[in-house]
């Protein structure tokens, strides 16, 4: 059975500045909330916050190991609703937008 979710929500989650942020340290490989806790400056709790509908849907993957919470995102899952919805375009403008307000 296919997950039902809301396309425009997970988009709208990829390109918000702090979870997109997560995202990019994901990008290669899990990594432990704390450590994203730290780099963001905000907590650990905030961050599941911004990823919590990702992490429902299996897009962002939660997992335990020794009391520790790593996250990990599912890149080909994400790059397949951008692609499936035709949406490559207004994410290459999403990225330019974000990166205007990066620099």
């Amino acid at each position: 059975m296919e997950d039902s979710y809301d396309k425009n929500k997970i988009i709208e989650c990829m390109f918000d500045p702090t979870t997109s942020e997560i995202l990019a340290e994901l990008e290669n490989e899990g990594k432990e909330s704390t450590h994203l806790a730290q780099i963001l400056k905000i907590s650990e709790e905030e961050v599941r916050e911004c990823l919590s509908y990702l992490l429902e849907h299996k897009f962002v993957l939660e997992k335990k190991e020794n009391e520790k919470i790593i996250y990990s995102a599912d890149a080909n899952k994400l790059a397949e609703v951008m692609e499936k919805e035709g949406n490559f375009d207004s994410a290459v403008d999403g990225l330019a937008t974000m990166n205007s307000y990066l620099n």
